[in-house]
């Protein structure tokens, strides 16, 4: 089976520098030197289509555009790339949000993913109107997705729950293809409701073991509720051609930033409800000392930005050699990202890919044949070798 590559598409704008927002991060400190236009938005997108790149994920809350518009707008200046859209259950009606998605997969030509969001943040919940705690919010979800589920196989749904209550409701359009549902949580709460309505589970870059003890834990829940689900992980990467390169890039971004702004980061993300992101603060505990927390696992990015926080560093051999580790685990897709998003996608494409095609771990989505071909130069005796 060929590993899925997505991207990242920065609607919160995008800038050399890590930018943050969200997961307790004040939302003043988003934002970049270059705004989240649809021309710039496009430009990474179809830099990311062209290079092999299935999907691409877009973020949700206040401090980024909204996922749903942003990505239908790009679906006019993409072909085949997939939009992996965040979106919150509870803050729209079910009914409507199985509608909105059955829509996006005919205008789109069956280009839609869903990352269903539930919310780690009650003071971000309650600016939204929602003022559930965090374990009914997952409870919430749990009904949402039942809902959500039942319309798409085109029955007509009576639910009385909970926190959910619709009659009488049905689609008039099925959507086709069904949109896969990504489901990221790593708490008590939030696990049962993965397994019983994911296709793919996700996880935060952690090292691979405790991502395999994490995935264990995911898989006995699933085997218990008779289903069986595929795997993916959320990473940044810098990857370059050797890896002093990477790690001056990885230094870098953390130069100039004064440390009374990271211990104002920490404070915030402190206060986060969330287990994941509790699980990304454990592993730098809020200090530049010993950030790479595995080999090639850089734990930086979580020091000034909520969410996900390690990325892959290295050259574009080693980068590879870490993916096939999470692989082996039982990692199938891989959401990756990095500053700017449009030179890093670049980088990764022209660097890693072609090292895991060789390897027979990947394959282009559009099945290019002459992604490694031999560069023809006018005079030379020789061609010229792809790039390793």
């Amino acid at each position: 089976m060929s590993l899925t590559f997505h991207w990242f598409l920065p609607t919160y704008g995008d800038s050399r520098d890590i930018v943050g927002g969200g997961h307790g991060v004040p939302i003043g400190t988003a934002g970049g030197a270059r705004p989240a236009s649809v021309a710039y938005l496009g430009q990474i997108a179809r830099t990311a289509e062209q290079l092999g790149f299935a999907g691409a994920l877009t973020p949700t809350g206040a401090w980024c555009e909204d996922a749903w518009l942003s990505t239908a707008m790009l679906t006019e200046v993409t072909e085949r790339l997939k939009l992996l859209v965040a979106f919150r259950p509870g803050l729209l009606s079910p009914t409507l949000a199985a509608q909105m998605a059955s829509t996006f997969q005919r205008l789109s030509g069956g280009r839609l993913l869903l990352n269903v969001v539930t919310g780690g943040e009650s003071a971000e919940q309650r600016a939204y109107g929602d003022f559930l705690d965090k374990d009914a919010r997952y409870a919430r979800t749990d009904e949402f997705l039942h809902v959500v589920r039942s319309l798409w196989r085109g029955e007509t749904v009576d639910h009385d729950g909970a926190h959910v209550r619709v009659e009488g409701a049905r689609l008039t359009r099925v959507p086709d293809p069904v949109p896969p549902v990504y489901f990221g949580g790593s708490s008590a709460a939030a696990l049962p409701v993965a397994v019983r309505h994911s296709d793919v589970y996700l996880t935060w870059g952690e090292p691979p073991a405790q991502v395999d003890g994490k995935l264990d834990r995911v898989r006995g829940l699933a085997a218990e509720a008779g289903r069986e689900l595929r795997y993916g992980i959320r990473l940044h990467v810098i990857s370059r051609d050797t890896a002093e390169e990477a790690w001056a890039q990885a230094r870098k971004l953390l130069d100039g930033i004064p440390e009374a702004d990271v211990r104002a980061v920490q404070e915030g993300l402190r206060r986060s409800e969330s287990e994941g992101q509790r699980r990304m603060l454990d592993l730098h505990g809020g200090s530049r000392d010993g950030l790479e927390v595995s080999p090639n696992l850089w734990a930086g990015f979580g020091l000034v930005r909520g969410g996900a926080g390690t990325a892959l560093v290295g050259s574009h051999t080693e980068v590879a050699d870490r993916i096939a580790e999470y692989h082996a685990l039982g990692l199938d897709e891989f959401i990756l990202s990095g500053h700017p998003h449009l030179e890093e996608a670049y980088w990764f494409g022209e660097g890693v890919l072609p090292i895991l095609r060789r390897r027979g771990l990947w394959r282009h989505p559009a099945g290019d044949p002459t992604a490694d071909a031999p560069a023809a130069v006018p005079f030379s005796p020789q061609p010229v070798p792809a790039r390793v």
